[in-house]
């Protein structure tokens, strides 16, 4: 693994990256229990239209959970991971550590001069989940336009998130409403929410500092904006991407892929 501009490797012996790995997922897990079915399909989606030795932009990358997932698919594949999260970026580091596959760079994603410390050009696919809902429209949407400039000619963006569509408030109602009880059950096994996940990390002597230093970048939670899937389509075709439309959906979130 190389490293741009990122967190300082921590130099800490006998941590184990992939029990954090293993807690960060099952903590997702809980809110996305379908989580591992969209990456399955989005690597399908990255197989069938730039094979299976692509260069890829994981976009917002946080602990390299698509990274991971990439390079087990398939090994020849070569991964940027980008983020600006201290504490997620310090167990991606120790996860990917000794992987020249995998280059990590520490940025801001609104940030307008972000793609200049990315390690290439061009990529064949730019990645990201449930990551973009933390950005209001507007920067957004600037974001797309600089992604359009990154993915080559023929290669492809995706984007799993939660999308949701205010035209139907009973729907909405109905979905979350199941989903929440059945998260209310799952919690009774003891599985870790998001703020409980991080007050882990904020005990863990490697991890404390990052932690600290990450609410001290974003707060307790980001406010952003989850538009519609039309909307997602229609911006990324403005900004230069020949096709969009979802690739996977469940009932609260999308799996959207725009074409170069």
């Amino acid at each position: 693994m190389t490293e741009t501009g990122t967190t300082d490797t921590t130099a800490a012996t006998g941590t184990d990256w992939q029990a954090w790995q293993d807690s960060w997922d099952r903590q997702q897990e809980w809110y996305m229990p379908d989580r591992e079915e969209r990456f399955r399909i989005m690597l399908d989606m990255v197989e069938a239209l730039v094979g299976r030795a692509p260069r890829v932009l994981d976009l917002a990358c946080g602990t390299g959970t698509i990274t991971a997932r990439l390079l087990a698919r398939f090994p020849e594949a070569t991964s940027t991971g980008v983020d600006l999260d201290p504490a997620l970026l310090t167990i991606a580091e120790g996860t990917f550590a000794g992987d020249d596959r995998v280059t990590l760079v520490t940025a801001d994603l609104k940030d307008p001069d972000w793609p200049a410390g990315l390690p290439h050009d061009s990529y064949d696919a730019v990645l990201t989940a449930t990551a973009l809902h933390w950005l209001h429209s507007e920067p957004l949407a600037a974001l797309y336009g600089q992604v359009a400039g990154l993915v080559r000619d023929g290669g492809v963006f995706m984007n799993a998130d939660h999308m949701i569509d205010d035209s139907t408030p009973r729907i909405n109602a109905a979905e979350r409403a199941l989903r929440h009880a059945r998260m209310d059950q799952a919690k009774q096994g003891g599985v870790l929410d998001w703020a409980e996940w991080w007050q882990l990390a904020a005990e863990d002597p490697v991890l404390a500092g990052p932690t600290a230093r990450r609410f001290e970048i974003y707060g307790e939670h980001a406010d952003g904006e989850m538009p519609p899937v039309a909307w997602h389509a229609r911006v990324l075709r403005e900004k230069g991407f020949a096709e969009a439309r979802p690739v996977w959906c469940s009932p609260s979130d999308t799996l959207l892929l725009a074409l170069k």
